[in-house]
């Protein structure tokens, strides 16, 4: 499809990987463990850290395997934010392909491997799989978040999160690119602090490029533990759906914008309510519909995990959707003055 596309041979291509992180003294030691496990060749490997800073023992972690293991190196991110932090390590980086890892997240031995041959074999310029969400510890709120945040319910149509066949999809999660997609495309956008990985992949598919979703290639994702983590999580995640699509004036999924649709219709009608009583009803059937939605998946998934979890997967459905309604929100209220401070930065 493109004239100029790297040369991707199994096992002697040479990968570069950029791993951004800051305060990841948690996760860390197992994301890297997890990367010296890879069956694909140390000698065609270098691992980039790229440290926003931490103020934790994340850099002391890292700094203990740099001195055993010369292919791993960090790098200074002072910018804080992971889209700086991806730009300095793909600028760095000696690679022909480069992929994207996440400090939260475990690796499938044959990780790597399995990148490298599915970008050879298919038609695209990244490729990534599903990813399987853990608990982020073992009480039975973590793993019902865990279990909220894989099925459709929770996420809608995230091929990521919830496919287990092969298939082109708008995007991939600690996707593994050729490394002249950067040359067509450009960087990641250094103004987003979240979503970088989607709008670059939205540029991908603008340019004529292919995403691609291989279940064997696997990865293991550290969700949220509690409810007041899984609030702040995707609070933000949709005040920055806003701001994304201002700064961009690219579209994201309809599913990034359900949850604002859905929060908003209950607003809407509630606050109509007031003056005529009619839309009270409204606010009830939205709220009630809901309810019974949320009820219905939870004691299904209930039945099949255990019945314990289903009060804790009501929770979690509801927390998750309403914080990023809201945060879809509060975006929308905050955009004139986001965009205020952007252009007084520039």
């Amino acid at each position: 499809m493109f004239s100029q596309q790297t040369d991707i041979k199994d096992n002697s291509t040479f990968v570069s990987i950029i791993l951004p992180v800051r305060n990841e003294e948690r996760y860390i030691e197992k994301c890297i463990q997890s990367i010296l496990k890879q069956t694909y060749p140390k000698e065609k490997l270098e691992v980039f850290l790229v440290d926003g800073r931490s103020e934790d023992r994340t850099r002391e972690i890292i700094e203990k395997y740099t001195k055993t293991h010369p292919f791993i190196k960090l790098i200074d991110n002072p910018d804080r934010i992971v889209p700086t932090a991806l730009n300095r390590g793909v600028k760095a980086a000696k690679g022909d392909v480069i992929i994207r890892m996440d400090a939260h997240t475990v690796y499938a031995e044959d990780y790597i491997e399995k990148c490298v041959e599915t970008l050879k074999k298919v038609d695209a310029d990244n490729v990534g799989g599903p990813i399987v969400t853990l608990p982020g510890n073992d009480t039975t709120t973590a793993k019902a978040i865990a279990l909220a945040t894989s099925h459709p319910f929770g996420v809608g149509n995230s091929k990521f999160r919830t496919s287990r066949k092969a298939e082109y999809v708008d995007t991939v999660t600690f996707g593994a690119f050729r490394r002249d997609v950067f040359q067509r495309v450009g960087f990641f956008d250094e103004r987003l602090v979240r979503n970088q990985d989607i709008e670059f992949n939205y540029r991908i598919r603008r340019s004529g490029g292919k995403i691609f979703l291989n279940p064997e290639i696997k990865s293991f994702y550290y969700n949220q533990a509690t409810l007041k983590g899984l609030w702040k999580q995707n609070f933000r995640n949709g005040m920055w759906n806003i701001f994304t699509t201002a700064l961009t004036n690219s579209p994201l999924s309809a599913r990034h914008y359900i949850p604002f649709a859905f929060v908003s219709s209950l607003l809407l009608s509630l606050f109509l309510s007031l003056f005529r009583h009619e839309f009270f009803i409204v606010f009830l059937s939205i709220m009630g519909l809901y309810v019974l939605t949320n009820l219905f998946f939870s004691v299904k998934i209930g039945l099949k995990t255990g019945i314990v979890y289903i009060p804790f997967l009501f929770a979690s459905f509801w927390t998750l959707h309403l914080s990023y309604g809201l945060g879809s929100l509060a975006g929308l209220l905050r955009l004139k003055d986001f965009k205020r401070q952007e252009s007084n930065t520039l």
